[in-house]
C-alpha cells in the first residue's frame, strides 16, 4: 500500500471514555461496512490494496480519549473524498460515544513534489556558490595561498611577519587577520575579545602599535583597553557601522594609509571624531582596487610587494570643500540602512559607486526602479526581503551589494552580487 498510495486521509477523534487502538478500528470497519457498498467497502479496499492499514494514536486524559487516524488511499481523488466522509459518520468507540473529525486529505506526490523543488533550489545553490569563474581562477588560487600563511603567536591568530616585523597591526579577531591576509598584509595579530592578552601588551611596548579596528562601540573599548594594558603609536578604524573583516582592498590600502598618531585620538569620545578631517570617501566598502593597490606600502605594515616595514607619512590635510556630511546627507552605507531599513519606511534607495542617492521609491516597485535606473545602481538597500526578481534584475544591471531586510526563497542565486540581510 505504501508504494501505491496516493492521498493520506488525516482525521481526529475524540471520545467520551477512555478507549484503545482496537477499539477504534474495530469501530471504523464496523461501523462502515455496507454503509457505502462493495466498492468501496474498506475491508475490500484493504484486500485489494487499495487501502492502506488504519494507523491510531490514542490517549487518554481525566477520563476523555483524544487521538489521531491516518489512513493511505490509492483510490482516485473523490472516492477518498468519500471514505474520509463515511469516517465522520461513527460515532460510537466500543462503549463511548465518539466524534470523528477529518482535518486534511494530503496529496501525497504533491508533497514529494514541493521536497523535490526545496532539495533541487539547495542543491542549485550550493552548486553556485562553489562555481569558480575562470577569470577568479588565479585571484581565488592566490588568496587561498595567503590565508593558508595565518599562524599564531603566543595562542593568539596572527600573520607570518607578526614575530620578526618592527611593526605590528593589532586587530580584534582572526577574520580580521585572515581578511588583511588576503590583501597582502601579514604582521597583524588578532586580540580576541575586549580582555587584551598580555602578549599583545608586551608586543606593544617593544614594537610600533597601529590598532585597526572596527567601527563600533566593540572597537572603542578595545582601543581603550590597549592604551591602558600597553603602549599604541598609530590608530586606523573601519568606516562607523563595518568591520575589518568586510573591507575590501581599497578600503583596508586607505584606512591603514589614513592612520593618525594615537595622542590625536586620546582626547577624543572616539576614533571618528579624530578622523573627521579624513576623506570618508576613501575607506568606503567598494569592489576593491586593482592588485597593485594591495600592495602599496603603507606606514607601519608588512605588505606583500614590500617586504619589510617602511616610514609612515603624518595625514593629509583637510579638504576645505564642502562634504555629503557637512549638508546632511547620508556619507557611509550604514546611514543610508538606518535611513531605509532602521526606520521601517517600506522604500527601497539605490546608490551609486560614492554611496550617493540615484533613486528611491516604494520597495514594492524595487524591480521596477532596478530596471530603469540611469545610471545601474552599485548599491541596492531595501526595506523588504530580497525576492528572487530582485536579485535578478540586480544581476542583469550590474549591482553589486543587496542590503534587505532577510533572503528569499531563490532559485538561483548570481554569484556577482552579494546579499546581506539585516
Amino acid at each position: 500500500m505504501d508504494e501505491t498510495a496516493k492521498y493520506l486521509i488525516h482525521a481526529e477523534i475524540t471520545a467520551a471514555g477512555i478507549v484503545e487502538r482496537s477499539d477504534v478500528v474495530g469501530a471504523v470497519f464496523g461501523q462502515t461496512e455496507g454503509l457505502l457498498g462493495d466498492e468501496l467497502d474498506l475491508r475490500n479496499l484493504q484486500d485489494s490494496k487499495k487501502v492502506g492499514r488504519i494507523d491510531v494514536d490514542i490517549r487518554s486524559e481525566s477520563g476523555t480519549s483524544f487521538g489521531e487516524i491516518t489512513v493511505g488511499s490509492g483510490l482516485d481523488k473523490v472516492q477518498t473524498a468519500i471514505l474520509a466522509a463515511a469516517f465522520e459518520t461513527i460515532d460510537q468507540v466500543g462503549p463511548c460515544s465518539a466524534e470523528i473529525v477529518v482535518t486534511d486529505i494530503e496529496d501525497i506526490r504533491s508533497a514529494k513534489r514541493r521536497a523535490v523543488v526545496e532539495r533541487a533550489t539547495e542543491l542549485l545553490v550550493e552548486f553556485d556558490a562553489d562555481a569558480v569563474r575562470t577569470e577568479d581562477i588565479v585571484e581565488t588560487v592566490r588568496q587561498r595561498a595567503r590565508v593558508d600563511d595565518i599562524t599564531t603567536f603566543e595562542g593568539l591568530p596572527a600573520g607570518p611577519r607578526v614575530a620578526d616585523s618592527d611593526a605590528i597591526v593589532v586587530v580584534e579577531g582572526r577574520a580580521d587577520v585572515l581578511q588583511l591576509l588576503k590583501h597582502g598584509v601579514k604582521n597583524a595579530i588578532a586580540v580576541e575579545g575586549t580582555d587584551v592578552p598580555d602578549a599583545v601588551a608586551t608586543l606593544s611596548r617593544e614594537r610600533t602599535v597601529t590598532a585597526f579596528l572596527d567601527g563600533d562601540r566593540g572597537g572603542d573599548l578595545i582601543l581603550e583597553e590597549l592604551a591602558q594594558v600597553g603602549k599604541l603609536d598609530y590608530v586606523a578604524v573601519a568606516p562607523r557601522g563595518h568591520s575589518v573583516e568586510e573591507l575590501s582592498r581599497e578600503a583596508v590600502t586607505a584606512a591603514l594609509r589614513e592612520k593618525i598618531p594615537y595622542e590625536a585620538v586620546a582626547d577624543a569620545e572616539s576614533p571618528e571624531d579624530a578622523l573627521d578631517g579624513a576623506d570618508e570617501e576613501s575607506v568606503s566598502l567598494g569592489s576593491g582596487a586593482g592588485e597593485g593597490d594591495a600592495t602599496t606600502a603603507v606606514a607601519g605594515v608588512e605588505s606583500e610587494a614590500a617586504g619589510t616595514t617602511t616610514a609612515g607619512s603624518q595625514p593629509g590635510t583637510t579638504s576645505t570643500e564642502p562634504t555629503e556630511a557637512d549638508t546632511g546627507a547620508p556619507t557611509v552605507l550604514s546611514d543610508h540602512i538606518d535611513a531605509v531599513i532602521g526606520t521601517d519606511s517600506g522604500t527601497v534607495r539605490l546608490l551609486d559607486a560614492e554611496l550617493a542617492v540615484l533613486a528611491e521609491g516604494e520597495a514594492a516597485d524595487a524591480v521596477s526602479l532596478i530596471a530603469d535606473c540611469e545610471p545601474a545602481p552599485q548599491t541596492v538597500v531595501l526595506d523588504d526581503t530580497c525576492s528572487q526578481k530582485v536579485l535578478d534584475v540586480a544581476a542583469q544591471r550590474g549591482v553589486e551589494v543587496v542590503v534587505a531586510t532577510g533572503d528569499g526563497e531563490y532559485v538561483k542565486q548570481p554569484t556577482s552580487v552579494q546579499v546581506r540581510t539585516v
